[in-house]
């Protein structure tokens, strides 16, 4: 599913238009992207939850010319998946999405 489909799909189960749906979508990541680019975690429970990481500074190697180089320490995204978002990608014999209402995993059309 890419970022179109995901309009769609909101758009359709929520019953509103596909801009509606797409400036909600973007409004959305762009307040994940602003509270973890601040060193905020953003946790929405049964779903997961968004931070940073550190990668510490290592030694790798050129694949080309076999030379040792220094990797620069530098910050990562993480995101920690939800028990319940877990739960429904686990679940067997699941052939529709899931939709987490309230801590409930309900089942949703994609097409």
């Amino acid at each position: 599913m890419n970022k179109q489909d995901l309009i769609d799909a909101v758009a359709s189960e929520v019953g509103i238009t596909k801009s509606a749906a797409a400036e909600t979508i973007d409004a959305f990541l762009a307040t994940v992207t602003y509270a973890v680019v601040k060193g905020n975690p953003v946790q929405l429970i049964g779903f997961g939850s968004f931070g940073t990481g550190a990668r510490a500074a290592r030694n790798g190697r050129n694949p080309k010319t076999g030379e040792t180089l220094q990797i620069a320490a530098s910050k990562t995204v993480k995101f920690t998946a939800g028990k319940a978002f877990k739960d429904a990608v686990n679940q067997s014999g699941v052939e529709r999405g899931i939709r987490l209402r309230g801590s409930q995993a309900v089942a949703m059309s994609l097409v």
